[in-house]
């Protein structure tokens, strides 16, 4: 009997929790009344940001929306996402192909594939038919001062104005979290990498 008058009990503080919960969302949702293309910053020394990135497009392109993507550092293995999204008619898929910095070592040639590489961007950021664009990696080309930083956040702000840009990598630019509408900073707890297991197909890349 007392058991069961716990349950009860129970059962009315989980309803009048929940209510007041509902009440709350809803009241979020209808003070949410602002349409626009969104800039979205994945920072963080944490795993995920590119990977949050392309669920944002698998999302983008299974509504049949037209999108971009720009690979900073990324390029001289065949990544998942590349073999998904290269040949889908939604996306155009562009990479820097030179791999991480610390492999060339050579800053001037470093410095060449970013501008290139860069110059895929500024055409899918000014263009108001591309509904998503992707700029993976592009916080370290900031960091390292491989690309003028005020170009790149000019070229942000003045994109169509509904269109989404989507900027991952570690350290962004204090310029670019001010200037984003939502900003994620991944941080890491743990790593296998850290623990001797090398990068896993369809996990790492």
């Amino acid at each position: 009997m007392a058991e069961d008058q716990a349950k009860e009990a129970r059962k009315r503080r989980h309803k009048r929790a929940m209510q007041r919960k509902k009440e709350h969302v809803d009241d979020q949702i209808a003070a949410a009344t602002i349409d626009k293309g969104l800039c979205v910053v994945l920072t963080g020394n944490g795993k995920g940001k590119s990977s949050s990135a392309f669920g944002m497009l698998a999302r983008s392109v299974g509504h049949g929306m037209r999108c971009g993507v720009v690979q900073f550092i990324k390029g001289q293995w065949q990544t998942g996402e590349m073999l998904l999204f290269q040949d889908n008619p939604l996306v155009e898929f562009h990479t820097m192909n030179t791999g991480f910095t610390w492999e060339t070592q050579d800053r001037d040639h470093d410095i060449a594939a970013a501008v290139a590489t860069w110059e895929k961007a500024t055409p899918l950021l000014a263009n108001p038919e591309v509904d998503l664009v992707i700029l993976d990696e592009i916080t370290y080309m900031l960091t390292y001062g491989y690309l003028d930083k005020a170009s790149v956040l000019a070229a942000i702000e003045a994109r169509p104005p509904g269109q989404h840009v989507v900027i991952t990598g570690r350290n962004a630019a204090r310029e670019l979290v001010e200037m984003a509408d939502t900003v994620s900073e991944i941080e890491e707890s743990k790593h296998a990498f850290h623990q001797g297991v090398r990068v896993q197909k369809g996990i790492d890349y």
